[in-house]
């Protein structure tokens, strides 16, 4: 790199620390209001406080990062181009591209860390402090209450409709790993019921994926008549053909903002088969979370054009038209997260419409530029 390609990437780099630091400051803040009362009521020492948001702070970055290019973008160019630094640059008959070719190598470079920020450290931060504060509502749940159904979720439904089985569990414990209440119901190929378990209690083998139940009855049906053909106690009964793992059945149920890359991507594939209609919210999201990663290189195309445009421009202006930019993504997005998640849209489409549309906003503002 030359002295000006050093030199502006140098002061944007500058200032991008800076709104990092302070944005992920003011989301620390809005973190400590949010969860504080639930460690303090789960009897969270100050350690345990540390090492919990030390682990969910990561999880703001993919937040953070996009409007923090966008401002230091705006800001630096802006305060070039009042100088008129960029001006003598381009007299001296570099043109716009040539002298911003740094950002743009820079753009290609965070495109990079948003996909490994999507794809490793924000779901590592999510799924790792979600269990942390678990943890610690289980432990100060321990202390009154030991043993029984310690940290349980109520009513756990799956439908598996790819092996034609149906899943109702009165109670699971995430940290014992034991349902209570368990009824599944294997169905044939038109929805029919042909057997169905019930047991007080469930657990399930991860290394050999099947499940175990516990005081039980089996009843056998004949699916023409919907009539009670045979029915049969157990003390215990192991049952390999039943793989589902319970820990993908409490993620169906969870709101899909609240989910990792990771879990999205495993509700997405292993719903692909199926015509469920739970799975497109999911999709839409885990998609958007992909489409995500080009976003540096569309804020700088937008950047570009708003900071040069017009002599003299306060550089004020062009954080008031950030701001505008990102209430309309904001807007775009949750459109497109309705149509898709309705069905209005193919939830590959909704969650590209947003970045299409910042990518035909990019492309208007540089024709306009002289």
């Amino acid at each position: 790199m030359n002295l000006l390609d050093r030199y502006l990437l140098g002061e944007w780099l500058k200032m991008l620390g800076l709104l990092l630091a302070a944005t992920m400051g003011l989301l620390l803040m809005a973190a400590l209001y949010d969860n504080f009362r639930d460690l303090i009521q789960a009897e969270a020492n100050a350690g345990d406080m540390l090492l919990y948001y030390s682990t969910l702070m990561p999880s703001y970055f993919n937040v953070v990062l996009p409007l923090s290019m966008l401002l230091s973008l705006l800001f630096v160019l802006s305060k070039l181009h009042r100088n008129n630094e960029l001006t003598a640059v381009r007299a001296a008959g570099l043109n716009i591209f040539a002298t911003t070719r740094s950002l743009w190598l820079a753009g290609v470079v965070f495109c990079g860390v948003s996909l490994l920020l999507n794809a490793r450290v924000v779901p590592w931060s999510v799924e790792t402090s979600r269990s942390l504060l678990e943890s610690f509502e289980f432990r100060a749940e321990a202390k009154v209450m030991p043993g029984g159904t310690l940290g349980a979720v109520s009513s756990v439904t799956f439908d598996n409709q790819r092996d034609g089985r149906m899943w109702f569990i009165n109670r699971y414990s995430r940290f014992s790993g034991t349902a209570y209440g368990v009824t599944v119901s294997e169905l044939d190929h038109a929805r029919r019921e042909k057997s169905r378990i019930m047991a007080r209690e469930g657990s399930y083998d991860a290394v050999r994926k099947g499940w175990t139940f516990t005081d039980g009855r089996e009843m056998t049906f004949d699916p023409g008549q919907g009539e009670l053909v045979r029915t049969v106690t157990f003390a215990s009964k192991t049952l390999a053909h039943l793989n589902e793992d319970p820990t993908l059945m409490l993620l169906i149920d969870r709101k899909p903002s609240d989910l990792s890359f990771n879990e999205l991507r495993r509700i997405t594939e292993y719903f692909s088969t199926d015509n469920n209609p739970k799975l497109v919210r999911y999709e839409v999201r885990y998609y958007s979370l992909l489409f995500e990663t080009i976003g540096p290189l569309i804020i700088i195309a937008i950047s570009i054009p708003f900071a040069v445009s017009g002599v003299r421009v306060s550089p004020a202006v062009g954080v008031s038209k950030s701001i505008g930019l990102f209430f309309l993504y904001y807007v775009l997005t949750n459109l497109s997260d309705v149509l898709g998640g309705r069905g209005y849209l193919d939830p590959v489409w909704a969650a590209l419409m947003p970045n299409l549309t910042m990518v035909g906003l990019a492309a208007y503002f540089f024709g306009r530029m002289r």
